[in-house]
């Protein structure tokens, strides 16, 4: 449970640090004077006074607060986590995607079908629909609940509990996109009309991943998707770029796509909501059966 201690001699100040630290606790010291320093020092979140704190003891400190108001600290502290919390998303969005392309090349070669993708239509994917939605997600508000989670380990690292999401993830967008061309291969003959629907499948499924990356743990029809409008922004001008790609005559010619008619863009319709479909599946699934656990981690 959270603790609190007030008007302790130096001596005590440190004492106290340490004993709450051998106990498992996160503190937080705030001081000014010269006495605090060795408390200051030794919490994992030193706090200095900005205004009439010593120059020992902010020196000493992780944090000094210019206005020497303590609610500082907690909007300090919701903003870190958010910051965190989003380093996170843009590391799991950029991570998904790409193993989802290098899968979806190698399992292509694996079973001796013609290169799913050309080089120059990989390229196209990462300049255009990677980069701008994993920029406009690392920009996502806060949640409302952040504060009301417990502190994370100091020793844990930026990847505790990521790799999953991102394996997982990753397999279902190569996989579906996969899909996509064999099954537009197989009913038009034509290489240029597989590549362009597998072209398409595989942006669609980042686009519709990067919504589900905002959260860890709730699925995506439960994620809000109106309230980071630079990602909306982001989404629709990567929309109207792979429009451009696959429908102008000139972007035609340089991304070596054709124009896909409306028979192929079931399949393609299909294989880009497998990603979100089966995700869902897999929450729902995993909550179930870890139900009485106190801690649940999307899968």
């Amino acid at each position: 449970a959270p603790c609190a201690s007030a008007s302790a001699p130096p001596k005590h100040k440190l004492r106290l640090v340490k004993a709450y630290k051998e106990n498992g606790h996160i503190v937080a010291m705030p001081g000014d004077g010269i006495n605090d320093a060795p408390a200051v020092k030794e919490a994992d979140i030193g706090v200095a006074m900005g205004c009439s704190g010593t120059d020992v003891t902010r020196e000493a400190a992780s944090m000094i607060l210019m206005d020497d108001n303590f609610s500082t600290i907690v909007a300090a502290i919701e903003e870190g986590r958010n910051i965190y919390n989003n380093i996170r998303k843009f590391i799991r969005y950029l991570l998904s995607c790409n193993i989802g392309e290098v899968l979806t090349m190698f399992l292509g070669m694996l079973i001796g079908i013609p290169v799913p993708l050309l080089p120059v239509q990989i390229l196209f994917v990462n300049l255009a629909t990677d980069g701008l939605p994993a920029i406009a997600l690392s920009m996502e508000p806060g949640d409302k609940n952040t504060m009301k989670q417990k502190p994370r380990n100091p020793n844990e690292h930026i990847f505790s509990g990521l790799w999953r999401l991102i394996l997982v993830r990753g397999i279902l967008i190569g996989v579906s996109t996969l899909l996509s061309f064999i099954t537009v291969y197989s009913m038009s003959g034509s290489v240029e009309s597989a590549r362009t629907a597998t072209l398409v499948t595989l942006v669609l499924s980042q686009l519709i991943h990067v919504f589900e990356c905002k959260s860890e743990t709730e699925s995506i029809f439960k994620i809000p998707f109106l309230n980071n409008l630079w990602l909306i922004g982001a989404v629709f001008v990567s929309i109207c770029l792979l429009a451009g790609v696959v429908y102008l005559p000139f972007l035609q010619k340089l991304f070596k796509t054709v124009s896909l008619s409306a028979e192929y863009w079931l399949p393609v319709a299909g294989f880009s909501m497998l990603v979100p479909a089966v995700s869902s599946f897999l929450t729902g699934l995993f909550k179930n059966i870890f139900s009485s656990r106190y801690h649940f981690e999307k899968v």
